[in-house]
């Protein structure tokens, strides 16, 4: 069994990688950039390919939760906890909630069956936009 001594200190999460560079560009325009426009970011930073599939995939999860009568919720429902925490995951998503909030989409038909698949679609297209912006700051500080 090996002693604690014989092992390699553990690097703090926070701080990059040996022999990585300080990021290049400013990482609150990256993140401005990545939630925006989904997978901006990983474009920005070149990686082509995560970065087309997240801008093809994410808006078109938005799109399907909009077309299966998803509701947009509005940041105004102070009282509702839990649609609060829905509008701020919807706002997730960026540009594409802009859009279908100035096309007047996103009403929801709570008597459509699938009214629920489309809140869940909504939802989840903005917190998987969050966890790749995530992913992009990782990226840019050399970790990944």
């Amino acid at each position: 069994m090996a002693s604690r001594a014989s092992r390699a200190p553990r690097r703090p999460a926070t701080t990059p990688a040996p022999g990585a560079s300080a990021p290049s560009k400013p990482l609150w325009l990256l993140y401005l950039v990545g939630w925006l426009v989904p997978g901006a970011g990983h474009l920005w930073l070149g990686r082509k390919q995560k970065g087309i599939v997240f801008l093809v995939t994410l808006p078109l999860m938005f799109a399907i939760g909009l077309a299966l009568q998803g509701r947009i919720f509005p940041l105004t429902q102070v009282s509702e906890p839990l649609a609060l925490l829905a509008a701020i995951a919807d706002l997730g998503v960026g540009v594409p909630r802009v859009i279908a909030g100035l096309m007047g989409a996103g009403a929801g038909d709570i008597r459509a069956l699938t009214n629920e698949y489309g809140n869940a679609f909504l939802i989840t297209a903005g917190l998987l936009n969050a966890l790749v912006i995530i992913d992009a700051h990782d990226i840019a500080l050399g970790r990944k």
